[in-house]
């Protein structure tokens, strides 16, 4: 699946549960591992579970079958990380993602060698 199908595939599926805050980072300069990051909060465990869940169900709908689920089957966790390959999805809750700020540390120029 094309990378730009697989990102909007991705926020439509958090969208449909009521992600909140969703943000697509491009890191395909900064990394090795994955192309895109997407972030999104949810309001409570269950609701993060099931986003995390919506978008492996929607993936596995277009063909395309994760590489891993994290923190799904952890009671508390905090966070749910759906390992799509190209597309990174991390689902947090919003105290958890203020912590870690992924996202700024994702979106920061690369160092000068």
């Amino acid at each position: 699946m094309e990378l730009e199908t697989l990102k909007k595939m991705v926020v439509d599926a958090l969208e449909e549960l009521k992600g909140i805050d969703i943000k697509v980072l491009d890191v395909q300069e900064r990394c090795s591992f994955t192309d895109a990051m997407i972030f999104c909060s949810g309001t409570s465990d269950r609701h993060l579970k099931a986003l995390a869940n919506n978008v492996v169900v929607e993936a596995k709908k277009a063909g395309v079958q994760p590489l891993g689920v994290e923190g799904a089957d952890t009671p508390n966790t905090g966070w749910v990380l759906v390992d799509l390959a190209d597309v990174v999805v991390h689902v947090m809750l919003p105290q958890t993602r203020d912590f870690y700020q992924l996202e700024k540390f994702w979106s920061a120029p690369p160092a000068k060698e």
